[in-house]
């Protein structure tokens, strides 16, 4: 494969984020990029047997999919929650249908009477010492959580339903096949507990955990008990038509003689992991986190306390964040991006290209990835932006029009010469923004996509850095030049209030 002559991705590529069993409704995770997306573009800048690397694995969407495209996957995440729910799947392709069902059998013979008996008596007081199991330690719990420790995320029947099924996972001997079940256990956890919101109007069942939503431990007003053993049979269900997919697709590469995926997995700071893979890596596609809002340690514990995965302090400190509850500041953010994007460019192998997703209003953070690969030789070919599919959560659904919900991919080419950008010093956003809007053919535009443009425009020019706008300007710029906001669609709407664009 030459990689010097592949013409980049320059369209966005439409999301089908429910059309992989093996991702969507197996197990929730914060900002899971769509499948389709990730796999496409591992195909179009990777060969079979390439090196695929994400330094910031999440829930191991990149290296699932570098595997099961005959690369070799590399999934690296601090996160332990992220690992566990990565590896799980991928164990799913090494054990068979039939110990699954064995081992499901036992299970429903040894629990699902219990915990029928103990959901119906819902509303009267148990005693969980009582019970002959495990339970997890009650933990403090994040200080901006609806309560103070770890038990008072369920309620007893909950919590005592809960230790019973994993008592009894915890007794299989294959630990591939005792993961896939606790992998399904898990799963059942974002839904038998306080912090599950049941979406009004639909039935009972259909909600989620307001961990993903709001990002933080708040309880539900009305806290719903749903049946722990028909979640943890769905749950179940959901893996069961994961693995089918997963060995539908190794089956067929085997058949051919060309099965050659390989999955490797860390917990590694990306310098660390740098240290490991330098100049070693043919791909990578990565999605680094972005600031406020998600603190992904944090958020994990209702998991990772349970699972015996609590990170030490000293890998909490490597967490690329801002706040969370070790209060990182907006500098320690930036500095630790900046070293991160320079660390991934140096697990390069030159002549190999490099995609970043990333989404946010701060332009110093575009500013920090930009500035990195540009000290590290490497030009960028492509920015775009994944419109018209919004991750949705509290914060979109408040501010439709000034919350960023799309993705943003930048790729990058890493050579030995590179060109630097233009100089200029004088900066005029709303001649910028004109010129975008103007060229833009089309009657609907994401903001999004504007902003992104207007990133992309400002680093061309040399003038980042005095690119100052904030939401509230570039709604009222849209505004002004005859846009109207369609709270249906999500998107922007040409009007005929005004069509000229005072340049």
């Amino acid at each position: 494969m030459n990689y010097s002559t592949i013409t980049p991705i320059t369209k966005h590529i439409p999301a089908n984020r429910q059309g992989a069993k093996r991702h969507y409704g197996l197990h929730p995770y914060f900002t899971r990029r769509p499948f389709n997306v990730v796999r496409d573009y591992i195909l179009h800048y990777s060969d079979k047997g390439d090196t695929v690397i994400d330094p910031f694995g999440g829930s191991g969407v990149t290296a699932i999919e570098a595997f099961l495209e005959n690369r070799i996957g590399v999934q690296n995440d601090i996160n332990p929650l992220a690992n566990f729910i990565a590896s799980g799947i991928v164990e799913l392709t090494k054990i068979s249908f039939n110990d699954i069902f064995d081992n499901l059998k036992i299970i429903e013979n040894e629990c699902k009477e219990i915990l029928i008996n103990i959901f119906q008596s819902s509303g009267s007081e148990i005693d969980i010492y009582s019970f002959n199991v495990d339970l997890p330690d009650n933990i403090t719990l994040p200080s901006n959580s609806d309560v103070e420790r770890y038990f008072d995320l369920f309620t007893p029947q909950q919590l005592v339903s809960l230790a019973i099924l994993k008592n009894q996972i915890n007794k299989i001997d294959n630990p591939s096949i005792r993961q896939v079940f606790l992998l399904a256990w898990s799963s059942t956890i974002a839904r038998i507990n306080k912090t599950f919101i049941s979406t009004k109007g639909r039935v009972e069942t259909r909600g989620g955990s307001s961990i993903f939503s709001i990002y933080r431990y708040k309880v539900a007003k009305d806290v719903v008990e749903l049946n722990p053993w028909e979640c943890f049979y769905n749950r179940f269900s959901n893996i069961i038509r994961a693995k089918k997919e997963m060995m539908n697709s190794i089956e067929l590469k085997q058949k051919k003689g060309e099965w050659q995926g390989q999955f490797k997995i860390y917990k590694l700071d990306v310098n660390e992991l740098r240290d490991l893979y330098y100049e070693s890596a043919d791909y990578i596609f990565t999605d680094p986190p972005y600031g406020g809002h998600i603190s992904y340690i944090d958020l994990s514990i209702l998991w990772n306390s349970w699972l015996g995965l609590m990170p030490n302090d000293e890998l909490r400190q490597k967490e690329i964040i801002v706040g969370g509850e070790l209060k990182f500041t907006e500098q320690h953010y930036i500095n630790r991006l900046k070293d991160s994007i320079k660390a991934c460019f140096d697990m390069l192998k030159n002549g190999r290209w490099l995609s970043i997703v990333f989404q946010h209003w701060n332009v110093e953070y575009f500013e920090t990835i930009l500035t990195a690969a540009q000290d590290s030789n490497a030009e960028l070919k492509a920015a775009v932006s994944q419109i018209g599919d919004p991750i949705w959560s509290m914060h979109k659904k408040k501010g439709k029009e000034s919350v960023l919900a799309g993705e943003f991919i930048l790729t990058f080419y890493k050579t030995t010469r590179i060109k630097g950008v233009k100089e200029e010093r004088e900066i005029d956003v709303r001649g910028i923004i004109a010129k975008i809007l103007q060229d833009y053919k089309e009657p609907t535009i994401y903001g999004e996509y504007l902003f992104n443009q207007l990133i992309i425009e400002a680093w061309k020019y040399g003038i980042i850095k005095e690119l100052k706008i904030k939401k509230e300007d570039l709604i009222d710029l849209l505004s002004e030049y005859g846009w109207t906001y369609d709270n249906r669609n999500h998107c922007w709407c040409k009007s005929n209030k005004r069509q000229d664009y005072l340049f």
